[in-house]
């Protein structure tokens, strides 16, 4: 059997474990979900062992896939590490960038500086993958990632995106007009509070605040649960209760009365977004174009 034969659709099932779906998988790889199809299905005969437990509402990983994509992955990450390293050689940055972005990098940092970078760099192709959950960003072949200082990998190069963040309750006119307005953090125990449930830990986010010689965290009661930020603050919007967010999500409709802020002096402030990735990530064009893009953009803006 040749290497050639051996390496047939490793890549398919590389695909298709990271998306677990072949539709996905066919559309990342330009063909369609059959000839997917068909690729697992060879390399399965091949080796002998199904890869991939197959339902009409899922695809998962058998025992004997799991155990291939773990040696697999971080062999493939070297391979697009080897092609990565020729983007270098040229002066323009060119190729595919993959981002994992949480929602709330997204509407702060990624929408806004699209446009500009995409008018400059026209063959950067970027991939944003939005999702609040903690990625491990070599298995997942990801470039970079954006995230609050304290979800960046402790092995990564880290840059600041933003300014430090001071959280911020608020509410709509409306809700306060009907329940009143709470003075003191224990008063939220009689308001309707919007929850936070992280999406990795699948915890719900106790709200933070001062008090004399540190902080401490509250159990927010309320009716609604979401892991989206975004989601938190058009539910406030909406009158449905208060959301505990940052300060820069909430900026615009603070300014324009859509959102009343309330418990100010309590709230405390914590660092920023960090664009983070791999020491040898650094080197590549498109990487940098993109870092020096970001950093401008919030470093004229407090």
């Amino acid at each position: 059997m040749t290497y050639t034969n051996e390496f047939t659709g490793l890549a398919e099932f590389l695909a298709v474990a990271r998306h677990a779906s072949f539709r996905a998988a066919g559309a990342e790889l330009g063909v369609t979900p059959s000839a997917v199809s068909q690729a697992i299905r060879s390399l399965e005969t091949r080796i002998g062992l199904p890869l991939f437990l197959r339902t009409t509402r899922s695809v998962s990983l058998t025992e004997a896939g799991a155990r291939l994509m773990s040696r697999l992955a971080p062999a493939a990450v070297e391979i697009n590490e080897a092609l990565g390293a020729l983007d270098a050689l040229r002066e323009r940055p060119a190729g595919n960038l993959r981002l994992s972005v949480p929602r709330i990098a997204m509407e702060l940092i990624v929408a806004r500086i699209l446009p500009e970078f995409r008018r400059l760099y026209p063959e950067v192709t970027v991939e944003i993958d939005v999702n609040d959950a903690t990625v491990d960003l070599s298995t997942a072949q990801f470039d970079a990632g954006i995230r609050i200082e304290e979800f960046v990998e402790r092995d990564m190069v880290a840059v600041r995106l933003t300014p430090d963040f001071r959280w911020a309750v608020v509410g709509s006119p409306a809700y306060f007009a009907a329940r009143g307005r709470p003075r003191s953090p224990k008063d939220l125990m009689q308001h309707e509070c919007i929850r936070y449930r992280f999406p990795s830990a699948h915890t719900i986010y106790r709200w933070q605040f001062l008090r004399r010689g540190g902080e401490y965290s509250l159990d927010a009661p309320g009716g609604i649960v979401v892991n989206d930020h975004l989601g938190m603050v058009e539910f406030a919007r909406l009158g449905l209760g208060l959301a505990y967010t940052v300060d820069l999500l909430v900026k615009a409709d603070i300014e324009s009365g859509a959102l009343e802020e309330v418990l100010a002096p309590h709230l405390p402030t914590k660092a920023g977004l960090f664009l983070y990735f791999p020491v040898r990530s650094q080197t590549q064009p498109k990487l940098r174009a993109f870092i020096d893009i970001a950093t401008a953009y919030w470093g004229g803006r407090r």
